[in-house]
């Protein structure tokens, strides 16, 4: 049987649509969805270029959750990122911006930053860990924003303690600089910062969210801040072709995953610790430890294509989805994947789960 790299991604392409478990997301059908957001609508008047509706309710629901003056509602947070970045620096009269080097916004936007609006990155690290204020500080001049991603995605997930998060804040301030949370994931974090999403974002000046991720949505972001920088933002939007004619049905997916979703993230990221504790007796290692949000990176003594071929071995034979595909750790004989909590994980034993990884190493 071929166990090519190509191979295995078609036999994990087909396995997966077969499975009838999901550790974590599904994907639904497109029908399924369609009927799902016709059983959740809550308001029938269709928003107008992001006016009324389900889109400003979503605005208001999302401003009163951060506890800021005004949020707007984009279809990606790429967008939403780039404009309010391109305003600090318009506002600023520089182009300088402080970034982690592994920030989604340097990662995966084809230098967007640069490219489309001619900003400077200033990276404040690039380890993976969240910066601290004497990197900071070693950044002379004047900055146009400091941005932090919360947690940091390709570090593993990682977040500052609070006591860590509220000096870094300070130092912004005493700088007179903007602080950006790229909080794609910040819904998953307050667990760990022990304080609510209003007291997180209180810290910045502004605050991206994501809703297709563990909230589920169909897709959208939106940036929440205050009233004056949230109308800028607004403009950029319209600039770059964002301000959609109607993007309702991303609300109401939206809407749905605060509602159902949001009141579950001490769940997910207590199941996180349980699994990540489970999965580290039957020899995985796992980083952070403990989780700091509901997901983490895994790490198996195998060789990435042998782990690789086990899941998928794993999926055919049981109609069960347990991760992302596993890639080279960079360490001989190591490999790694992304492992996140979501609510389809609480349906499962953390034995069980525990059980089904310690396969992949047994076979």
């Amino acid at each position: 049987m071929a166990t090519t790299s190509e191979d295995l991604r078609e036999r994990r392409k087909n396995a997966a649509q077969n499975c009838e478990r999901w550790l974590s997301n599904r994907r639904v059908p497109a029908a399924d969805q369609l009927r799902q957001l016709a059983e959740v609508v809550t308001d029938d008047q269709l928003d107008a270029y992001g006016k009324g509706g389900e889109v400003e309710a979503l605005e208001q629901e999302v401003a009163d959750l951060l506890g800021k003056p005004a949020a707007v509602f984009l279809p990606t947070g790429i967008m939403a990122q780039q404009s309010v970045l391109r305003v600090y620096a318009d506002r600023a009269g520089t182009n300088r911006v402080a970034v982690h080097g592994m920030a989604h916004l340097l990662t995966a936007e084809l230098n967007a930053l640069e490219e489309v609006h001619h900003l400077r990155i200033e990276r404040m690290t690039s380890d993976p860990r969240q910066p601290r204020p004497d990197e900071l500080a070693a950044i002379p001049g004047h900055l146009a924003a400091v941005t932090l991603e919360l947690p940091l995605r390709d570090g593993g997930f990682v977040l500052p303690t609070w006591d860590e998060l509220v000096m870094f804040s300070e130092t912004c301030a005493e700088r007179g600089v903007p602080l950006h949370l790229d909080g794609a994931r910040l819904w998953e974090s307050t667990p760990y910062l022990g304080h609510s999403l209003a007291e997180v974002a209180a810290l910045a000046s502004t605050v991206y969210v994501s809703f297709y991720k563990v909230l589920g949505g169909i897709s959208g972001a939106a940036l929440a801040g205050p009233e004056d920088v949230i109308a800028e933002v607004r403009r950029w939007q319209r600039r770059l072709g964002g301000n959609l004619y109607s993007l309702f049905p991303y609300a109401v997916s939206a809407r749905h995953g605060l509602r159902t979703v949001l009141p579950l993230m001490d769940d997910l990221h207590q199941r996180a610790v349980e699994v990540a504790m489970a999965l580290q007796s039957e020899g995985f290692r796992v980083f952070p430890e403990p989780p700091h949000t509901n997901s983490f990176r895994l790490y198996a003594p195998r060789a990435a294509e042998s782990i690789e071929l086990a899941a998928v071995e794993r999926m055919e034979r049981t109609r069960e989805s347990l991760s992302f595909s596993w890639q080279s750790a960079g360490v001989p004989g190591w490999s790694w994947t992304e492992l996140v909590m979501t609510p389809l994980t609480l349906d499962w034993q953390v034995d069980e789960i525990a059980k089904a990884f310690g396969e992949l190493l047994a076979r």
